[in-house]
């Protein structure tokens, strides 16, 4: 076990990258929220008879990947700055069951609080990095990308797109303002595909790739002749999916979306696809069964 000791200082930013700096942030914040809504400014009303100090340990209580381990930083780090925590596996990393992820010292009833926020966020994103490895897993020998799609939980975005990226995947745009991407309403509200990029391109710098999503293959050979850097093929069955890769002919970047469980991305990847976005990774990943077991 590679045992590191750690807290959440507000500046503790030392030398992250941007992206680990606003996983940190977005860490922090989410738990801000989670701690308000779990103890409303009054605290924990039981935990609070309880005197002392207590080491917990966080063990699995099945096999995983790690993802959110800045969470329970910062929940043991706002809920008692005293809590020192130890952290033996790391984000991205597996772990079996009955391996220990981590430790709490300090005053019992900080850890009593801390324990269903912190647990809340490890087995619900632990979950979303277990799933998405799972999906990475059956494009072994294939070009074909896994990526997240903007399907997440309100305000818990940047923690969710990172734990697709802990599983193995990639965490496609983040939001409508970093990626032009035509999708269906677009497309009715201009009146066709052609109407909606000459919209679209009236407004976009021209650093700015643009996708076209596409429901059929004569929507795909409009979409390649009005330039689509990027396409999206959605709901389309396999072999539809493979006529689209043929007529594309590498002018694009050729992703599939719509419907994809785990039991087709190995079709779709052999397919010949570049980029397999799934909702599931989010709104069907179980979560991880962890546990903060107390020892006195």
């Amino acid at each position: 076990m590679n045992g590191l000791q750690g807290q959440a200082p507000e500046g503790g930013s030392g030398g992250a990258s941007p992206r680990e700096r606003g996983y940190r942030q977005a860490a922090r914040m989410a738990v801000r929220r989670a701690l308000r809504e779990d103890l409303a400014g009054y605290g924990d009303l039981t935990g609070s008879a309880f005197a002392g100090d207590g080491l917990a340990r966080l063990v699995a209580r099945e096999a995983g990947i790690l993802s959110g381990g800045p969470t329970l930083l910062e929940t043991a780090h706002q809920v008692d700055p005293g809590l020192t925590v130890e952290v033996f596996i790391r984000d991205g990393e597996r772990f079996a069951a009955g391996d220990a992820i981590a430790e709490l010292r300090g005053p019992l009833a900080a850890i009593l609080a801390a324990e269903r926020t912190a647990l809340n966020f490890l087995c619900r994103l632990s979950g979303v990095a277990t799933l998405t490895a799972a999906y990475v897993a059956e494009t072994a020998g294939t070009s074909a990308r896994i990526a997240a799609t903007r399907k997440t939980t309100p305000g818990l975005r940047a923690l969710e797109k990172q734990a697709v990226v802990h599983g193995g995947g990639t965490p496609h745009r983040f939001g409508l303002f970093d990626g032009a991407m035509i999708k269906d309403n677009h497309v009715a509200a201009a009146g066709g595909v052609a109407a909606a990029v000459d919209l679209v391109r009236a407004g976009v710098a021209h650093l700015h790739a643009l996708e076209i999503e596409v429901d059929t293959l004569e929507q795909l050979d409009e979409a390649l002749a009005c330039g689509a850097s990027i396409v999206l093929l959605d709901n389309m069955d396999t072999a539809t999916v493979a006529q689209a890769v043929e007529r594309v002919a590498g002018r694009a970047v050729v992703e599939v979306s719509g419907g994809v469980r785990l039991e087709r991305v190995r079709e779709l990847a052999e397919a010949g696809v570049d980029v397999i976005s799934a909702g599931a990774l989010t709104t069907r990943a179980p979560w991880i069964d962890l546990a903060l077991d107390l020892e006195v």
